[in-house]
């Protein structure tokens, strides 16, 4: 009963912190994104790079941005990886191999942050701060600029200017991510998380056993990992690691990070469109997934025991902290699946099936309910856009959504983003059940294997980054094939985002009437959320059947 009344208390103080940061940190992110006013240091970076910032930039050209700043970034975190052993702090860390070196930099600067290494023995502290922390950073407020084009495109009429990409990424950058970062950095490490340079030190343990333990700046890597929905780990074990996550406090305080910020955008976009109940809307269809999911899942995990152990222990604690126990390590869970985050503070592959088959589920959902920074935003807004057109096929009208009309060209993008991830998901985990040598990574063989795999391929499509981690996926082909797919998952839909983006601000606005959908009341958050739930369900449930539902039947 004190554990149940625990649990409650902080979910209830989850939501409670979430909602007064709702209105304030939504506003602000909606002002730094439409001011024109400059400050003094994002001048001189505008000087530095040789930017205009007074001119804005087609959806092209400001596609083009985003492609040659994540190429850039690619090249740097790669060559970065590869001569970290004649770098200062380097720890005698030897170069990373080519295809991990690879898999790395892709997973950084596409937001996915998977590892397929230990950080503390394959990182150097200034590649994990100078590249792999930069690149926490810079990726999340990738997404926050290619979101901020699409709500330009509802807002703007007849044009094709949609935003400056560079002015764009370095506000987002200077003005919201490392201010947010600086303090809770702070207060993580006075709540525990280490902070220093060290290498690594020898330490008897009670036992009297001889360890070796890397120190290392992690407080200030946490920060930003969590607010970015990053999810890399300075340490293997992520935030279960008690460097990284020592206390239930901390841990608390991390679920926050990586949901205040996809959970305050909805309020910038009412913000910017000048309706915040479309806001409003977009949030409680986020709201309801979420907390159903964690409802779920903790149902799972505290009920779904295999052995008198599990009754004991009042469920299934296997791979999970005893400093968090089962509701804390659920929330988590929950929380960084249906976030494009990825950290993580228990093992998903020992979850039971119908907990661990949710979590794949989540973040097949394409991670909206919040999703990531900006990409949770531009994903829900899109299968609004669906949701509208399905609307408008029922009544025999035209659909159109915030007085912009939804014809062939617009269904035509959303369609393809549609289909982009889980075309991505399904080949690569095919083709990779169709290796012998592919199918012997897998730690077990049957149903879960499979679910390893194909929450691997989840999580590379969808941008995630966390794990099963039953499945041995550090090899030259794990590396480069899920290396490709969140490359691809990453950009193809922002390329159909920022297209769509384009076409919505070309258009004139479209006056309403009495046949225009309303889609700020209950009746369209609950036609969005069937439609969510739907697409994904057609889409993937062949694949849920050969893995965690099959699993669970047994």
């Amino acid at each position: 009963m004190n554990e149940t009344l625990a649990g409650w208390l902080q979910i209830l103080a989850l939501v409670g912190a979430l909602a007064l940061s709702y209105r304030p940190l939504g506003d602000w992110i909606a002002h730094c994104l439409t001011t024109s006013r400059h400050l003094r240091v994002e001048r001189a970076v505008y000087r530095a790079g040789g930017v205009n910032a007074d001119t804005e930039q087609t959806w092209a050209g400001y596609l083009r941005g985003v492609l040659a700043f994540s190429l850039v970034s690619v090249l740097f975190l790669y060559g970065f990886q590869r001569v970290q052993d004649r770098l200062l702090l380097s720890l005698g860390m030897k170069p990373v191999s080519p295809d991990q070196a690879f898999n790395t930099a892709t997973s950084f600067v596409t937001n996915t942050n998977w590892q397929s290494y230990s950080g503390e023995s394959t990182m150097g502290h200034l590649v994990q701060m100078a590249g792999l922390a930069v690149q926490n950073f810079l990726s999340a407020a990738v997404g926050i600029a290619v979101v901020a084009t699409l709500i330009r495109g509802f807002t703007r009429t007849k044009t094709d200017h949609l935003g400056n990409f560079w002015v764009d990424l370095t506000r987002i950058t200077l003005r919201v991510l490392l201010p947010l970062s600086f303090v809770f950095a702070i207060v993580l490490l006075a709540a525990g998380v280490v902070q220093n340079f060290h290498g690594v030190q020898a330490v008897t343990t009670i036992a009297g056993d001889h360890q070796s333990i890397t120190g290392g700046p992690v407080a200030s890597q946490e920060a930003i990992k969590e607010l970015g929905t990053n999810g890399g780990g300075f340490y293997n074990a992520n935030s279960a690691h008690p460097f990284e996550n020592p206390t239930a406090f901390t841990n608390l305080l991390e679920i926050y990070l990586l949901l205040v910020i996809p959970f305050a955008l909805p309020r910038t976009f009412g913000t910017m469109v000048g309706d915040r109940r479309q806001g409003y809307a977009l949030l409680a269809v986020m709201g309801v997934i979420w907390a159903a999911s964690v409802a779920v899942v903790t149902a799972n995990e505290l009920h779904s025991v295999s052995s008198p152990a599990g009754h004991a222990a009042g469920g299934m604690m296997e791979g999970k902290e005893q400093r968090f126990g089962i509701w804390a390590s659920a929330l988590f869970a929950v929380s960084t699946t249906l976030t494009s985050c990825g950290a993580i503070n228990s093992a998903h592959d020992s979850y039971t099936p119908g907990g661990g088959g949710l979590l794949i589920f989540n973040m097949m959902l394409g991670e909206i309910a919040p999703g990531g920074t900006g990409s949770g935003l531009y994903g829900i807004l899109v299968l609004a856009i669906v949701a509208v057109f399905v609307a408008g096929l029922m009544v025999g009208r035209t659909p159109e959504y915030l007085g912009k009309k939804l014809g062939s060209r617009e269904m035509k993008f959303a369609s393809l983003y549609i289909l982009t991830t889980p075309a991505l998901v399904l080949v690569g985990a095919g083709i990779a059940m169709a290796l012998p040598g592919e199918r012997a990574s897998m730690a077990n063989d049957g149903a879960h294997g499979f679910s390893e795999v194909l929450y691997a391929f989840t999580s590379a499509a969808n941008n995630n980054g966390s794990a099963f981690a039953g499945l041995q996926a550090n090899t030259p082909w794990y590396n480069t094939a899920l290396g490709l797919v969140m490359v691809f998952g990453r950009f193809l839909p922002m390329i159909f985002v920022l297209a769509l983006s384009g076409a919505l601000a070309g258009q004139r606005p479209v006056p309403v009437t009495a046949g225009t959908l309303p889609t700020h009341r209950p009746q369209f958050v609950g036609l969005l959320t069937g439609v969510i739930l739907i697409v994904v369900g057609l889409t993937y449930f062949p694949a849920l059947a050969l893995g965690p539902l099959a699993e669970g039947l047994r």
